[in-house]
């Protein structure tokens, strides 16, 4: 199978976008994309695209140009631009295509992501009586989390303080302005344990980026930033996902649960033959403050428990032994889902090309790793070489 390279990459910035719909922030970052690559829309073979509530990205050929090219929609929860990716990584390895695209965009409206039971084969009432909310599950997953492992608020602060400062230097990024933890800390509870600062907002933006075989990357003269690993996973037995219902009881509770990520990560580094203490910066999946620790020990990187003193001694921060969401992830970046995804996988290419500026992390990084996971229980993970 052919070596996969990103060659290309471009974003609209995330936030809110008055007059631009989220199909108009998708093309700006395709045709900023193909220019970072050098080519023009005829050259490409085929297209993965993402979008959860803004439109089929297919259409965006009428303002691309109609060309025939194969273009797919893809739809799969928060994970659905790490799924667009997955699906175009293996277009290449397949030795059908050898120049391709990946993109996502959304514009989500203001206020919580409007799930609806029936997607999730739930029953109506479960909506009814207000389960569909994140933030509640959110804050009741994390809450067990913390009593099983040990974790204090003042580390969910720590997380979102650190989003903040590092989105000051990221130009995509909604929220840059940097918060004390002190503010941060005691802000207005939404769901226990979690202030207003340590969630996410649904948000708007565009991600693209341009595929290539190595082979076809050394013609256009392009960096070999090589796509080592791309999996994509569902939840296993006993994980505790997004709208679950309820927990299952094992034996013992202390020990890892299997999860999506857990399964995504660990053949991730498989594939890619490297293991998490190979990775020289990664961005995880933070759709609230939480989310980040448990990830950090989901993906192979900590033990659980072990993320309170990671924090405490600043191993997560940019000059840290593993820089964790550089740009702010989604804390400051907000969470467009079409293209939330594809943000972290822009983000590590900007990192390992040292395009950083404030946020590069020191030190010349060579791999950088993603993880995204969404509703009911998705996942996907890419590991990044130069």
């Amino acid at each position: 199978m052919s070596d996969v390279c990103i060659v290309g990459i471009g974003i609209h910035k995330f936030g809110r976008t008055d007059g631009l719909s989220g199909l108009d922030q998708g093309v700006h970052a395709v045709r900023e994309a193909m220019a970072d690559a050098g080519i023009d829309w005829p050259q490409v073979q085929f297209a993965y695209g993402s979008s959860d509530a803004a439109g089929n990205p297919d259409t965006m050929v009428d303002r691309l140009g109609l060309t025939g090219v194969q273009f797919i929609n893809v739809r799969n929860g928060c994970a659905a631009g790490g799924s667009a990716l997955f699906s175009a990584q293996m277009a290449i390895k397949s030795g059908e295509f050898d120049l391709g695209l990946a993109v996502g965009f959304d514009k989500h409206p203001r206020g919580a992501f409007n799930a609806l039971p029936a997607e999730y084969n739930l029953p109506d009432w479960y909506g009814e009586v207000g389960q569909m909310v994140t933030t509640q599950f959110f804050a009741a997953k994390i809450m067990r989390y913390m009593s099983l492992f040990g974790i204090s608020q003042k580390s969910l602060g720590l997380v979102a303080e650190k989003a903040f400062r590092n989105a000051v230097h990221a130009p995509h990024a909604w929220r840059r302005q940097p918060v004390a933890l002190e503010e941060i800390l005691e802000a207005p509870l939404v769901s226990d344990p979690y202030t207003k600062y340590m969630f996410c907002s649904p948000a708007e933006g565009g991600v693209a980026l341009i595929l290539a075989s190595a082979k076809k990357a050394r013609e256009l003269g392009k960096p070999l930033i090589r796509l080592k690993a791309a999996t994509m996973r569902t939840r296993p037995p006993h994980s505790f996902e997004v709208f679950a219902p309820s927990v299952d009881v094992v034996a013992d509770d202390t020990r890892p649960r299997p999860t999506a990520s857990r399964i995504a990560s660990a053949d991730a580094f498989t594939a890619s033959g490297i293991g998490p203490g190979d990775i020289d910066v990664a961005q995880l999946q933070d759709t609230e403050a939480g989310a980040e620790i448990m990830h950090m020990a989901e993906n192979g990187f900590c033990a659980d428990g072990e993320q309170e003193q990671w924090l405490a001694e600043g191993r997560t921060e940019i000059g840290g032994a593993l820089p964790v969401n550089t740009d702010g992830g989604c804390l400051a970046c907000g969470e467009p889902i079409g293209a939330s995804g594809l943000r972290q996988v822009y983000e590590n290419v900007v990192q390992l090309r040292g395009d950083g500026g404030g946020r590069q992390v020191p030190g010349d990084p060579r791999t950088a790793y993603s993880h995204v996971y969404g509703a009911p229980g998705v996942s996907a993970v890419t590991i990044l070489e130069r």
